[in-house]
């Protein structure tokens, strides 16, 4: 059965629910279509201890704030899939849940969106699924003979599944700091922390409101032209959350340069020197969840697809949100998302 729509949305996480409240306002006709079975997008997948980076005020969609959460500077993210649950109802977003989009097509003057519960005809499409379904794993020499556990960011939940083990964990940004601290907190657990560079901690003083406010400065830089603002902090860097802040200062998290390669019971160094593991985790990153929109045949270097703003290049009737900073300043954050969906629901508009 193929069903119509002006405007079908890829996505129901917090990217595609800022889209539906811009496209909701400008009273346009639209389906939200997401593959989990319940609101929340990626944060109801999250490990149990996650805090986000900024005090819940700095955390919100578009049109709604989300409340503070009691004792908490640093909202939990099960507070977040709340006040994603909530914002779905509240601006009563037409979101299919468990619907999986496959593939996204031409088809003359329209685009054609192939789920597995049926075909929509869009005159636009906007992509919304983030990276979370797409975990990169490096190649990294003797991952297939280690006989340990091997998972990444996706796949933790709790220093109780690795109670007596000893775990490396593989990463220097947030959240190889914020995983390798909730394991050496634990006390039960044996941790190596292994990174490329040498970690570096922001001041603690500095949370996501100023990231944001040093993502959106860069881009505007780049976009007149010039090379960087000059910043005080990298967007790669360490935000100190309480958690981070207790491991780091009681001494517990001191990394150790990348080894060279996996064995079957450990990791090894370019030196020799060996240290044993039961698990190693990677917290590696993400690359962008694009595979629906191949058929399209628009990807460029390093598998983006080229935008202007949100738009692709090759393609008017589509929009890209939450990939990252090249569809809009910290837009795969929930403070940095609203306004690339404003932008893309605006161009939208005009285009229909």
């Amino acid at each position: 059965m193929t069903q119509h729509a002006d405007v079908v949305v890829v996505g129901g996480g917090q990217a595609g629910l800022a889209a539906g409240y811009h496209l909701r306002r400008r009273g346009l006709d639209f389906v939200i279509l997401d593959a989990g079975a319940a609101p929340g997008g990626s944060w109801q997948h999250m490990w149990d201890s996650l805090h986000l980076f900024s005090p819940a005020p700095y955390s919100s969609l578009p049109g709604r704030l989300m409340p503070t959460q009691p004792g908490e500077t640093y909202p939990e993210a099960g507070h977040v899939v709340d006040y994603l649950t909530d914002y779905e109802k509240r601006y009563d977003l037409p979101v299919q849940h468990g619907t999986r989009v496959d593939a996204v097509r031409r088809n003359a003057d329209r685009l054609l969106v192939e789920a597995d519960t049926g075909t929509w005809r869009a005159k636009a499409v906007i992509s919304a699924t983030g990276s979370w379904p797409r975990p990169f794993l490096p190649a990294v020499p003797g991952r297939s003979v280690f006989t340990g556990r091997q998972l990444h960011t996706v796949n933790y939940r709790s220093p109780a599944d690795f109670a007596g083990q000893r775990v490396v964990v593989v990463g220097g940004g947030n959240s190889g700091a914020q995983i390798a601290a909730d394991l050496a907190l634990d006390g039960d657990v044996e941790v190596t922390w292994v990174t490329q560079r040498p970690p570096r901690f922001l001041s603690d003083d500095i949370d996501g409101r100023a990231l944001f406010d040093i993502a959106t400065a860069r881009r505007r830089a780049l976009d007149a032209g010039r090379t960087d603002t000059g910043g005080v902090a990298s967007l790669g860097d360490i935000v100190a959350v309480p958690p981070v802040r207790t491991a780091r200062d009681a001494g517990l998290l001191q990394a150790k340069p990348m080894f060279a390669r996996l064995t079957d019971d450990g990791v090894q160094w370019a030196d020799g020197r060996h240290t044993g593991a039961d698990a190693v985790i990677w917290c590696t990153g993400f690359r962008p969840a694009l595979a629906h929109l191949a058929p399209l045949n628009l990807r460029g270097a390093r598998g983006h697809i080229p935008t202007a703003g949100t738009g692709a290049l090759g393609e008017p009737r589509l929009h890209l949100l939450g990939c990252g900073d090249w569809t809009g300043p910290a837009s795969a954050t929930l403070i940095g998302v609203g306004r690339p969906a404003r932008d893309a629901v605006r161009e939208i508009a005009g285009l229909l």
